[in-house]
């Protein structure tokens, strides 16, 4: 797999996820967000650059098997609904977009054992960036 890009985290989403993952049963999916969480430098969350995937953020992204666009929020799993315009961070695509920003591009292991590669175009909505801590 491509060397990792680097990330950046807040402390708020930090402690948020550190809780979610704490009450998770043991799996690669987890194990994998974990050292994304372990890697991440971390910011306040005042100092969160405005092109950085935070939680709760829309985002749209590209994956390279395809040239579609999708336009996701990514969200805690208490937050999923039937919508289609959610993404859980505990989904592999989920934990992939977590920290990155605006430009790059990452290889993320795929629930069928393969690799996948994410490409961030935009963060169309960033709570930070709007000033909304509570999300």
């Amino acid at each position: 797999m491509a060397q990792l890009p680097p990330i950046t985290v807040s402390t708020l989403d930090l402690a948020r996820l550190e809780a979610l993952l704490e009450k998770q049963p043991e799996s690669d999916a987890i194990t994998r967000l974990e050292n994304e969480l372990d890697r991440a430098n971390v910011v306040a969350p005042t100092d969160i650059p405005v092109d950085i995937v935070t939680m709760n953020s829309t985002i749209t992204f590209a994956m390279a098997t395809g040239k579609e666009t999708f336009t996701k929020t990514l969200c805690y799993p208490r937050d999923m609904d039937s919508s289609n315009t959610k993404i859980s961070v505990l989904a592999p695509i989920g934990a992939a977009l977590l920290g990155l920003s605006v430009g790059q591009t990452i290889e993320w292991p795929a629930p069928n054992g393969k690799a996948m590669q994410v490409s961030i175009s935009a963060v169309d909505y960033q709570p930070e960036r709007a000033g909304d801590y509570q999300a």
